[in-house]
């Protein structure tokens, strides 16, 4: 399995995502590459199809889909998931440990 964590510098959750991503995968032993994927650019924003910093993606394919595959207005911006505890800026251990499941 490939895991890729995209984020752009300055966001505040993609290194917690990324722990939390690396934890799970360990305690379900779990073989998988996980590569941080940095996105500056609008431009590299708008070819990467990039929701938000941070997106997790396994094999390709976003963990936590928006429900719409195209988008006029990809671009840098901070992206935000509905947890059990309201919106906050990465998905629980949770959400990612069913996501990885699935």
């Amino acid at each position: 399995m490939k895991v890729e964590i995209l984020y752009f510098d300055g966001c505040p959750s993609y290194k917690e995502a990324e722990k939390t991503v690396r934890s799970i995968l360990a305690e379900e032993g779990v073989e998988a590459d996980v590569e941080l994927v940095s996105v500056n650019t609008d431009e590299e924003a708008r070819r990467l199809a990039f929701p938000g910093s941070p997106t997790i993606r396994a094999d390709g394919r976003d963990l936590f889909p928006s429900g719409t595959r195209e988008r006029e207005h990809w671009r840098l911006g901070c992206r935000v998931y509905a947890t059990p505890d309201g919106l906050k800026g990465h998905p629980t251990e949770e959400m990612l440990r069913d996501a990885l499941a699935r």
